[in-house]
């Protein structure tokens, strides 16, 4: 499996994420078997000193390690379970770290045909975005059994500063939609605060800096700039479908699943200036 600096490791997804996995994994010695459907990204992981192949089940076959770095609950089932896929030719014994953003339900279910295979899944999405992907700063939170995140520990920590064990498979994506669930309050709640703001005359560079250093601070307007609102959408989905299963009423992810769409919009287009950037 390779424990050490030289042993193999197999990624598939190698985007803006999973490039930055896999150059991390190589800076501490390991070598990289890659693969990802864009062949721009495999070009360019190629370059970084990666060696790429043509399908999961490829990498599979030659890696008894492999992260899983697409993004949500239909890319990662069709890497693993598709024709060409890596459970087509993972040997016994072998793990999957699974980072993509799934539903709690989909990765057991995936983990149930890995296991089908005596193949072990970790459940382990990553946290913190891109400049912690590319600094090896993220936050890994992972789910399964005790002796599979002790031999996968090696591997996480390559790019994660910190990893943590939350429970069973399916316990990583629960932390993590729920910490995304809050980033994204955050979020439109800066919107708001900002608007509410710019309309009294404020200076948000001041007013920030004394929010920082107070009860109204957070991460969301610590790394205000970094926030894109993106796949926000996805992760309010995630939060929702989790709170239908349980029969759960959540007026307050409800709205926020639709205020970040246009969140989206305005990030993209004129947000409130908290960093002073457009000033510059």
């Amino acid at each position: 499996m390779g424990n050490g600096p030289g042993g193999l490791v197999g990624i598939v997804g190698v985007g803006r994420m999973g490039q930055a996995i896999a150059k991390h994994l190589m800076r501490h010695g390991y070598s990289v078997i890659a693969q990802d459907i864009d062949e721009k990204a495999m070009n360019a992981v190629r370059e970084a000193g990666a060696r790429t192949v043509a399908t999961p089940a490829e990498v599979g076959k030659q890696a008894t390690f492999v992260i899983v770095a697409v993004g949500y609950d239909d890319e990662a089932a069709a890497v693993m379970l598709d024709k060409g896929g890596l459970l087509e030719s993972m040997v016994p014994g072998s793990v999957i770290s699974l980072s993509s953003t799934c539903t709690p339900d989909h990765v057991k279910m995936l983990a149930e045909k890995a296991e089908a295979k005596a193949v072990d899944l970790l459940d382990a999405p990553i946290c913190r975005g891109q400049r912690a992907a590319d600094e090896g700063t993220m936050l890994s939170m992972c789910g399964g059994k005790a002796a599979v995140f002790k031999r996968a520990l090696p591997f996480l920590k390559t790019y994660s500063s910190d990893v943590v064990h939350l429970g069973d498979v399916g316990a990583g994506q629960f932390g993590k939609a729920l910490n995304n669930f809050l980033l994204w309050v955050n979020g439109v709640a800066l919107i708001e605060a900002g608007r509410l703001s710019e309309a009294n005359g404020m200076d948000l560079v001041k007013l920030r800096d004394a929010l920082l250093i107070s009860s109204g601070a957070s991460d969301a307007l610590k790394n205000w700039e970094n926030v894109s609102f993106t796949w926000a959408l996805k992760d309010m989905q995630i939060v929702i479908k989790m709170a239908d299963k349980a029969g759960l009423s959540l007026p307050i992810a409800g709205a926020v699943k639709e205020l970040v769409k246009d969140g989206l919009r305005i990030k993209r287009s004129n947000p409130p200036d908290w960093t002073g950037r457009k000033k510059h």
